[in-house]
């Protein structure tokens, strides 16, 4: 069985008697006992006839079972597929279209074999899909080195400023999302790479995260921008000490929604950036950085980890002044090998290798990174540019709103035009348009201003919070008003 690549993190956690998984406060399982369960389903998959190479998909819940199924498979040479059991039959069919895997692993560690399965280069470790909310999710080739290279960066830029500080146990990292996501199986992969155990959160619950956080003595942690929300909206969490440190990860966390937390919480959070094809997080917050430049930098997601160089580039790929806003263009060392359909990264790369990330954004002189919106999310108004993020930050001044998106509508006069949707704070009126487009034009020009505000009563949103934009586009009206 291999213990080579990411596998080899198993081996390098605390030791054999050790507790490694925390399932929630009350159960935990020891590095010796989840090698075991990772090694029995090796075995079980070889003797499925699953080769190295092949594809596995593991539709498991958040639990120990799900960690040791990731390293199982590796153990066994293969590829991991996180399949989430929440997808519906028609999601999981275009998952598994998509990566052709040779087995499913379920509930109780149980292997079903499939036919037509499809062989990976021997350096891929597992196929992630991306997030969806533009189009269809497609499956990303990440390899064993460009993800334990890009973990070295982020770990580098995390301890900077620390050198002269005595060493300590790691502290357990906590994960409060689903082991199905790339995000989640990243945060395993971290905690185990400097050696600290994982606390997994077989659901997210605020009050369950706060007795988590007192009971571990956790300090610093993750979250998405919807758990911060949440936990700012639940009344009955007062306190979530020791916690310090909350880095954003997942989706865009608005500046408005960071003061929110800390403002609530006295919690400083540290945003972050990077995308599922350049292996996750590229640039984000240090506690170092945070210390030094605080408020100055609210809203900015950090500086480039280590090995990483980020640049702001004009249609023609030229580099725009500092401060200046472009497209942001990334090298770094855990560039994807493609996707998992055949389809390879030739298209977002420029020739000299820099890869298009498809963000709009600045680089300041200091070097902080400023995500302003997607150039796919920029609305083009009759040649007149509206960034989204940008109209959601002023929307949620208003105290009425507790959530709100805007996306571009079809237009036949102006080619598209932005509709604002909006979720009423809890015991508010529903705000009324006419107010709504006031507050708007109060902080924006005119043509950015949306030409309809609709209320709903949840935004819809992925597994890890996104705002699945492409469904809020087929909700508005067919006939829309466009004069600015």
């Amino acid at each position: 069985m291999s213990t080579t690549g990411l596998g080899a993190l198993l081996t390098g956690v605390g030791a054999p008697n050790d507790p490694v998984v925390h399932v929630g406060v009350d159960t935990s399982v020891t590095r010796s006992e989840l090698e075991a369960a990772a090694d029995a389903l090796a075995a079980d998959l070889g003797r499925a006839g699953v080769l190295p190479g092949q594809a596995v998909a593991v539709s498991l819940p958040n639990g120990s079972d799900a960690i040791a199924a990731l390293f199982g498979v590796w153990r066994a040479g293969a590829v991991h597929v996180p399949l989430n059991p929440r997808l519906t039959p028609g999601e999981q069919q275009h998952v598994l279209d998509a990566v052709r895997p040779a087995a499913i692993v379920t509930d109780g560690m149980r292997v079903q074999t499939r036919a037509g399965a499809a062989t990976y280069a021997e350096d891929v470790a597992l196929i992630s899909m991306t997030s969806g909310t533009t189009g269809r999710p497609k499956p990303v080739l990440l390899r064993h080195d460009g993800v334990t290279d890009l973990l070295d960066g982020v770990i580098g830029t995390l301890r900077s400023g620390r050198a002269n500080e005595p060493a300590r146990k790691p502290m357990p990292n906590l994960v409060p999302v689903s082991l199905s996501l790339w995000a989640g199986i990243y945060q395993v992969l971290f905690a185990f790479r400097v050696g600290a155990p994982v606390v997994i959160m077989p659901a997210f619950d605020t009050r369950e995260f706060a007795r988590i956080v007192a009971a571990f003595g956790i300090r610093s942690s993750v979250l998405p921008p919807a758990a911060m929300v949440m936990l700012c909206d639940d009344e009955s969490i007062t306190d979530l000490a020791p916690l310090r440190y909350v880095r954003s990860i997942s989706s865009p966390l608005s500046p408005l929604q960071a003061r929110r937390f800390r403002d609530r919480f006295g919690i400083a959070v540290l945003n972050g950036w990077g995308q599922t094809e350049i292996g996750g997080e590229i640039v984000g917050w240090s506690a170092a950085d945070s210390s030094a430049f605080g408020d100055a930098k609210l809203g900015s997601v950090g500086r480039p980890h280590r090995g990483v160089v980020v640049r702001a580039v004009d249609a023609d790929g030229n580099d725009v002044p500092l401060d200046g806003s472009g497209e942001l263009w990334v090298t770094t060392p855990a560039l994807s090998a493609g996707y998992a359909d055949g389809a390879d990264l030739s298209d977002r790369l420029s020739p000299d290798g820099w890869f298009r990330t498809g963000d709009v954004g600045r680089v300041d002189a200091d070097g902080f990174v400023w995500v302003e919106g997607r150039v796919s999310d920029m609305i083009n108004r009759g040649g007149l540019k509206v960034f989204p993020a940008e109209v959601v930050e002023v929307l949620l001044l208003s105290p009425a709103i507790a959530d709100a998106h805007v996306v571009g509508v079809p237009d036949v006069r102006l080619g598209e035009v932005p509709w604002a949707f909006v979720v009423a704070s809890p015991g508010t009126p529903v705000p009324e348009p006419a107010v709504l487009e006031q507050l708007c034009r109060e902080h924006l020009a005119p043509y950015k201003v949306p030409v309809g505000f609709v209320t709903v009563e949840a935004l819809p949103r992925n597994e890890i919070g996104k705002v699945l934009g492409n469904q809020l586009v087929a909700m508005a009206p067919v006939e829309a008003p466009t004069d600015p």
